[in-house]
Parts: C-alpha cells; sequence; structure tokens
C-alpha cells in the first residue's frame, strides 16, 4: 500500500523510518516533511493545515494509510474529513481530540472516571478565576484551555503572578482562542514520566516506559522546549507503578469511553506525575509524543503498519506489540538560541559519519538547499542509539552526537543522567 505521514518534525520522520520498514508499504509520502523523510521517499509540498488538499492528494494517489503527527490537524478534523471520503487514517476524529484539544473537557472525563489528577477548576469568567485563586495553595498552574503551541501553561508562585496570567490568557487573549477558557489547579511535585498506549476504543496496548528532558539546559535549567532528548525505559516507573498506570489510567480511560459513548481511536499519551502521594495525570496528549517517538520506534520490533491498522479496524485485542529488550537515548540538537530566536540556513555536516556508529539520525528542522543539508528549524536533529542498558545506549548516542557539526549547535549533555543514578 501507499502511505502518507502528515507533519514535518522529528516524530514525523521516526514514524515515516518505521513505517517504511513494513512489507506492506509500497511507496512512502510525507506532507510536508523534511530532508530526512525526502530519504525514504517523496515529500508532498502542503502544509499540515491544508486538510482539504491533503484529503485530495490521498483520493487521488490513492494512499492506503494516513499517519498524523502533530496534534493541531487532529484538532482541526483532519480525521473526520478523510473518513467522510473513505479514507484510511490513524488518529482520533475531531471529538476524540478534545482530550488534547480541550483541558477542561479531559479534566472533566479525569473527575468522572476516577482517574487520579490534580485538584482544578474552569473559568470562562475572569472575576471568577481570581476568587478561586485566592482559595489556592501556592504555587497554582494556569492553563489556557485550547492548544497554543505548547505556551498556554504558566506557573504561578503568588498571587500576583496569578492575576497577571489570567489577565494575560483570558483578558488580552495572548493565545487567542485557546484563552477563551481557563483551567487553574493545584500545582503537584514529583517526576514526570510519559506513557503512551495504542488504542482502539475497547483495549489498549501499552508501550514501554519513556522520559523526555523539556528544558533547554542541562540540569533542567532554563526555557521550556517542545523536547531536548528522551530515553526509554525509564527506570523510574517501576513494575508497581507500570501496574498502578494501567489500573487507574489506561483502563478507567476505556471504561470512560464506553461508559460516555466515546470514541477514540488512536495513540494516547497521557503525561503523569508521580507524586509522593501517588501516580497522577498531568494532562492527555492524542498523538506521538515528540522526541519520546524517537526513542520508541527503534525499539518497537512489530510491524507499525499491522499495529495502526488494528487501531483501525478496532481489533487491536488480537495485536500483540513487540519491543527490543534494548534501551534507547535520543539527544536532540538544537539551533543556538533555541527556544527563542536563532538562525536558519546551516549547513550541517557528519550525520553519515554519526549513523556508521550504529546510531539513527532523526531530521526535523532540515532543509536541502542546492545538494547542500541546511538547518530549518530550532530542533533539528535526534540522533538515537540502541544499547543493551540505558548507560550503553547514552554512551554510544552521545558519540555519534559527537560527529555532527553544523555552525552554533546546542545539545544538552546530561540527557538521560537521572536514569543512571536511579
Amino acid at each position: 500500500m501507499k502511505v502518507l505521514v502528515v507533519g514535518s518534525g522529528g516524530r514525523e520522520h521516526a514514524l515515516a523510518w518505521k513505517l517504511r520498514q513494513s512489507p506492506h508499504v509500497t511507496a512512502l509520502f510525507s506532507a510536508p516533511g523534511n530532508a530526512g523523510t525526502a530519504m525514504l521517499g517523496s515529500n508532498v509540498p502542503i502544509p499540515v493545515s491544508d486538510i482539504q488538499a491533503l484529503a485530495d492528494f490521498a483520493a487521488r494517489e490513492g494512499i492506503g494509510l494516513t499517519v498524523v503527527g502533530p496534534d493541531d490537524a487532529l484538532a482541526a478534523g483532519i480525521v473526520d474529513e478523510f473518513e467522510r471520503r473513505g479514507l484510511r487514517i490513524f488518529g482520533p476524529t475531531k471529538d476524540g481530540a478534545r482530550f488534547e484539544s480541550s483541558k477542561a473537557f479531559a479534566k472533566h472525563f479525569m473527575e468522572r472516571h476516577g482517574i487520579p489528577t490534580a485538584r482544578f477548576g474552569e473559568f470562562t469568567d475572569s472575576a471568577e478565576a481570581h476568587r478561586f485563586c485566592q482559595k489556592m495553595t501556592y504555587p497554582v498552574v494556569i492553563k489556557a484551555d485550547g492548544l497554543a503551541l505548547g505556551k498556554g501553561v504558566i506557573i504561578a508562585k503568588n498571587a500576583a503572578e496569578a492575576a497577571m496570567a489570567i489577565y494575560r490568557i483570558m483578558d488580552q487573549r495572548q493565545f487567542g482562542e485557546a484563552g477563551r477558557r481557563l483551567v487553574i489547579e493545584e500545582f503537584l511535585t514529583g517526576e514526570e514520566c510519559s506513557l503512551h498506549a495504542l488504542v482502539d476504543g475497547s483495549s489498549y496496548a501499552m508501550f514501554p516506559s519513556a522520559q523526555d528532558h523539556k528544558r533547554a539546559l542541562d540540569g533542567d535549567q532554563g526555557l521550556n522546549t517542545g523536547g531536548m532528548g528522551a530515553y526509554s525505559p525509564a527506570p523510574v516507573l517501576t513494575p508497581e507503578l507500570e501496574r498502578a498506570a494501567r489500573e487507574l489510567v489506561l483502563e478507567p480511560f476505556v471504561r470512560g469511553l464506553q461508559a460516555d459513548g466515546l470514541v477514540f481511536k488512536g495513540l494516547l499519551y497521557p503525561g503523569l506525575m508521580l507524586t509522593p502521594g501517588g501516580l497522577k495525570v498531568l494532562e492527555f496528549n492524542c498523538r506521538f509524543g515528540d522526541p519520546e517517538t524517537q526513542a520508541f520506534m527503534p525499539r518497537l520490533k512489530s510491524d507499525l503498519v499491522e499495529a495502526m491498522e488494528a487501531v483501525i479496524d478496532g481489533r487491536l485485542a488480537e495485536c500483540n506489540l513487540e519491543w527490543t529488550g534494548d534501551a534507547a537515548v535520543c539527544v536532540v540538537m538544537a539551533s543556538g538560541g533555541y527556544p527563542g530566536d536563532y538562525a536558519k540556513g546551516r549547513e550541517i555536516q557528519g550525520i553519515e559519519d554519526a549513523e556508521s556508529t550504529g546510531a539513527t539520525v532523526f531530521h526535523a528542522g532540515t532543509r536541502c538547499v542546492d545538494d547542500r543539508l541546511v538547518t530549518s528549524g530550532g530542533r533539528v536533529l535526534g540522533v538515537t542509539a540502541l544499547g543493551t542498558n540505558v548507560r550503553a545506549a547514552r554512551e554510544k548516542a552521545y558519540a555519534a552526537v559527537g560527529k555532527i557539526r553544523f555552525q552554533d549547535a546546542h545539545f544538552r549533555r546530561d540527557i538521560a543522567a537521572r536514569a543512571l543514578k536511579a
């Protein structure tokens, strides 16, 4: 079959890389893709936001499976449009994507079905939000309800910061319509962990554990980013906590879908906080994590096409995902200045040398100009290596990073260091 991957980042390159390994795939397209996906198939110059054009292309080209990477396309209803045309596509509908596109919807679902999460309030009136904050213990977490490109979350350390956050989000509409509704919740302490699972509406298949690194600088310092690296498995998610994740999160989620008459088919990615009082869900995401996917895909032994088709057809219970026993570490190489201002067009060298060590280099912000590979985004590459344990994978990943060069390249030097301490 012909397969289309929607998106242009490192997550999409990793998905395309794994999908291309399936014997079912005869041709691979990426829209709009990057320099890495171009080496696996053909890039199509259609933006993620142009759902009609993507569906037109899939129908015209006879695409047998479309895989959606970014959350905004799911929230905009790309799956609904494809299904309306009889096109097979992996991901939740617009209604199902509300678990990510509306934090209030997700919190009320968790509250209804006993999924542990932070105490919260939902507001459409800023005066009510201010009154709620007066009753809270600081710090508090203030979130724009809708999608805000990962920037709609503010941690307020005191009443003054909370008041300013409410003003910026609700009154100034700093995040546009995403801030029309507000969620304010208690601040949870502990260690974060990523949970991924395929869900077909009535059953689920859980991935191994993983952790990512959001801060730009070593020691979890600096600004939040889209993710500076990830590793899998994460020792912090012990076998006991994995059982708790199944019993307290995934099983109630599936039961809740059925009780509420909701349809969700795709990838569920709950962000977890392992608090002193037990496991709690920070939020739900409805797509593969980035850069967790770059760590997961090299570990996955099963055919990804077959697994996704089982989700679409509602027969995931028949599918047994197999994973290698190796650990994986992904180190993100970013442009200097990211997540702030950064230059583009820096020539990238050394990828072949890096991959000769056995590592896999997933492209994110890259493109080809006059036969030269150059930077085109903040996060440029994700360098992933496998090893018999996290320490071995980490050493191999950093050895590969050391062979890649571009001006002002920036990467954290402590990815997976917390796993070694554990």
